[in-house]
């Protein structure tokens, strides 16, 4: 099989010239219909399916896993609505072919990255799910892609299309509520242990896994479920913060007025509760120095007790808010999430509610500006994605570089920090209730890391070498993010 490189795709551009400049000069489907490949789709891409065929004027042209089985559960329902559709299992062939115009992906997050890249430079503008990127640099790298292609690149946090939240945060920046102390994070969601293994599992006989693995590097399956469970694997995967995290990590962006990351950072956490194959924190406080307010970020996968056994217990939450945001400020705070939520006065009376739609409009949102041709159309572009998935990788270096300390250095490390502390004094009940003796199970306390925000790498001391080999990773061939895009 021949693979596409950069130079290819390139050439290719060029060849096509004035399709670059004027996009959709090319030949559209019938009644001029865009023509999408869906990439990736045994868990979030079936969501996308079922949005996609309500878009008037979008067709789901092709269909793209690298798992057999799950192409053939989809080919099947797209029969019984006798609806034609091409298959591939290896993505560079879709790329290839120039009848479709834009790709949606759900991919593991590993393969966001290249796969968006490539299909910037195949002239195809680009649907691609959160966290946008596997690493910085490689964010970073989109971005450039984008612009240089002039393709259109809509970010999955589908919040940025809300009502509520739009409206809350204005009322906000309007000076409502005085100034913004702190934006706290929360994920607060249950994960139960993955298992632990012994050996090298064997792999489902339908997966091409060479083409799963892609830009990771190619090892035995060391934990007992492929799918889903790669979300725990630095490998493929960012842990909770960059899962479920990184759409409250942008609505605290958001509320802040920030457009560029933090010049520090520090997390500490830890996996606990359990002793599984998973390698990322199910537990982690990030603190994140924006001024003149910081953005304080919580992980939580353990429930609100102990749970006995074949339980997955009750959740705790900080005002309210198991998943979503608390925007703390002079004269009160807004507690919620995308869908909605409530301003308080500091009494925690409720004062004024924000509710409405309009997530689910977010795939919509990116075809308006397919036809429109206008990067301002987009609610969440792919700039935006970058630093909000940028956050989260900031967290995980961090907390990656990170060593076993006694809750007494982690006190030290945050002491005159009045909302970091608040974090940690929550940290320390809640593994309390969960019978966690923080003695035996010491805490990762992560470095201190600093930012220069307009390169996007860290400065300063020791830390900053081992953090900047972290801003990205060694590339499997051929599936390689270019250093020119």
């Amino acid at each position: 099989m021949k693979s596409i490189t950069r130079r290819d795709f390139v050439k290719s551009s060029i060849a096509m010239g004035a399709a670059m400049a004027a996009p959709f000069s090319k030949a559209r489907g019938a009644n001029g219909d865009i023509r999408v490949g869906v990439v990736g789709f045994r868990g979030k891409g079936r969501h996308h399916i079922e949005m996609l065929r309500e878009n008037p004027g979008v067709r789901i042209a092709a269909l793209c896993d690298a798992d057999r089985e799950v192409i053939d559960s989809q080919v099947k329902q797209f029969k019984e609505r006798n609806e034609a559709v091409k298959t591939y299992v290896d993505v560079r062939k879709l790329l290839d072919d120039e009848s479709i115009d834009a790709i949606v992906t759900a991919t593991p997050n590993h393969w966001h990255a290249l796969l968006a890249i490539w299909a910037c430079q195949a002239g195809k503008d680009v649907y691609v799910e959160k966290p946008v990127s596997h690493n910085i640099w490689e964010g970073r790298k989109m971005v450039e892609a984008a612009r240089k292609y002039r393709r259109i690149v809509q970010t999955g946090t589908q919040s940025r299309s809300g009502v509520a939240p739009a409206e809350a945060f204005k009322y906000i920046h309007e000076g409502n509520l005085g100034k913004i102390l702190v934006a706290r994070g929360f994920c607060y969601k249950r994960r139960t242990s993955i298992g632990k293994v012994k050996g090298p599992q064997a792999l489902p006989e339908s997966i091409d896994y060479n083409i799963w693995t892609g830009p990771a590097p190619l090892k035995p399956l060391m934990r007992e479920q492929l799918h889903y469970d790669w979300h725990w694997v630095w490998d493929t995967g960012n842990g909770d913060i960059g899962n479920q995290g990184v759409h409250e990590m942008d609505l605290c962006r958001w509320a802040l007025g920030q457009d560029k990351l933090p010049p520090r950072v520090m997390s500490i956490g830890g996996r606990f509760g359990y002793d599984d194959d998973g390698e990322t924190a199910n537990t982690q406080i990030a603190i994140f120095d924006y001024k003149p307010a910081p953005l304080i970020f919580e992980v939580r996968g353990l429930p609100n007790k102990k749970p006995v056994e074949n339980e997955r217990g009750a959740m705790d939450n900080y005002r309210g808010v198991r998943v979503g945001v608390v925007i703390e400020c002079e004269n009160g705070y807004y507690a919620g999430g995308g869908g909605g939520g409530w301003i308080y006065d500091n009494n925690h009376n409720k004062v004024k509610q924000f509710v409405g739609g309009g997530r689910d409009q977010h795939q919509a949102n990116f075809f308006e500006a397919v036809r429109s041709r206008k990067v301002s159309d987009l609610n969440a572009d792919i700039l935006e994605g970058h630093l909000s998935s940028g956050l989260c990788h900031m967290a995980n270096i961090s907390y990656r570089l990170g060593a076993a300390a006694s809750q007494g250095q982690i006190r030290d490390a945050l002491q005159g920090n009045k909302a970091a502390m608040d974090s940690l004094e929550r940290f320390e009940q809640h593994m309390a209730a969960n019978e966690i003796d923080l003695k035996k199970a010491l805490t990762t306390l992560g470095a201190w890391l600093t930012m220069d925000t307009e390169k996007e790498q860290f400065v300063g001391e020791w830390p900053a070498f081992w953090a900047n080999e972290l801003l990205t990773r060694p590339y499997r061939k051929p599936f390689v993010v270019p250093e020119n895009v």
